[in-house]
């Protein structure tokens, strides 16, 4: 079925991208993909009126979807991390009471945001879709938002900008100029960050399902942090992590299921035979944080994983 001269296989071979782009702006993969199924519903709808004489068709989905999140953000608070939300906490302290899953940057499925690359540009990629730098995102006004993410991730011109905005080089080139001094660490201009290693991520499922906390700790930095949305309580430093996880052995016997989530590994956690958790970890070449958004078990179909899982001896894996 076509309508104008766009078919849905034309809009489909944009939708990747777009919840990228849509998740970076909006830090949820669900709000996300609600955001890219609007910018169809309205593509489709006008496209008896769209003109590839005036843009491309890429061009005007970004449009579409870029008033679609200014939409959304007008009425959404900011999401953020833990550690943007309470001072490092004490090992013994309490959780505290949970806060709403809006309060949070959710983990998305690498499959979802990152389009096919060659692996030296996806290296780069999977470091924009990363937590922190999505929680960072936050922080922008969303007009600077679209614009650092335009320019700086997705290497539009400032002319494109300006164009698809509404608005004009000299505003893009100063909105950016003022997204970048209130974000400086931007993935596009830095190398790719390190990575864990399919060795020390063994270890690690090993050592969590057996309650081995020396074996844990020493796959953590000195500095790592450790984090349990819906909780505002998170703790820095390998000693905080040991202390509290000596205090008691919750995890053992749990089952993890590996995945990709926001560019690093990630673990769908078991406890008796049910979804728990979404474990993510960065690093290279240690652990540097964990992750762990508890009780989504909404999570597990976005990334595939079964309703259940049951104890064996191997690690299991799910790519």
């Amino acid at each position: 079925m076509i309508t104008g001269h766009i078919t849905g296989a034309d809009l489909d071979a944009h939708r990747v991208e777009l919840t990228g782009y849509c998740y970076r702006m909006l830090g949820s993969p669900f709000d996300a993909e609600d955001a890219v199924q609007e910018t169809m519903l309205r593509a489709w709808r006008a496209a008896g009126r769209f003109d590839e004489r005036r843009a491309t068709l890429r061009t005007w989905l970004y449009s579409i979807a870029t008033n679609v999140c200014l939409d959304v953000l007008r009425a959404a608070g900011r999401r953020a991390l833990a550690a943007d939300l309470a001072p490092a906490a004490a090992p013994g302290s309490g959780f505290g009471a949970p806060l709403p899953e809006s309060a949070f940057v959710s983990p998305v499925p690498d499959a979802r945001v990152l389009p096919a690359a060659d692996p030296a540009e996806l290296a780069v990629r999977r470091e924009t879709i990363r937590l922190a730098f999505v929680a960072a995102l936050q922080v922008l006004p969303p007009k600077q938002r679209a614009v650092l993410i335009l320019r700086d991730v997705l290497a539009w011109s400032a002319a494109e900008v300006a164009t698809l905005l509404d608005s004009t080089v000299p505003a893009v080139n100063s909105a950016l100029q003022r997204a970048r001094a209130a974000l400086p660490s931007v993935p596009h201009q830095r190398q790719p960050a390190g990575q864990l290693d399919q060795r020390l991520l063994d270890r690690y499922v090993h050592a969590f399902t057996n309650h081995d906390v020396d074996a844990l700790v020493s796959l953590l930095h000195e500095d790592a942090t450790m984090s349990m949305p819906p909780f505002s309580w998170w703790l820095s430093g390998r000693d905080a992590i040991a202390a509290t996880m000596r205090a008691s052995d919750a995890c053992r016997g749990d089952v993890l299921i590996q995945v990709r989530a926001n560019g690093g590994p990630a673990f769908g956690q078991y406890r008796d035979g049910r979804p728990f958790a979404l474990l993510l970890l960065t690093g290279g070449p240690l652990i540097t944080s964990s992750v762990a958004f508890l009780g989504r078990a909404d999570l597990f179909p976005l990334f595939d994983l079964p309703a259940g899982a049951v104890a064996s001896a191997a690690p299991r894996q799910r790519h």
